[in-house]
């Protein structure tokens, strides 16, 4: 259960960055809100992949 509460929570943390800066900062660039859409996935799901795997077992 508490495994379940820290993958959504790491889920929301995505969300809410990629929201954020795509407001502030994005606006009106579809292209560089992509590509840092994109690089902000991937960033998670590296870290998610390198260190919090092993220790949610």
């Amino acid at each position: 259960m508490q495994r379940d509460l820290i993958i959504v929570g790491y889920l929301l943390l995505m969300g809410a960055i990629i929201v954020v800066c795509d407001i502030l900062f994005f606006r009106d660039l579809l292209w560089w809100r992509l590509g840092f859409n994109i690089a902000v996935v991937a960033i998670f799901a590296i870290v998610y992949l390198v260190f919090l795997r092993g220790i949610l077992k």
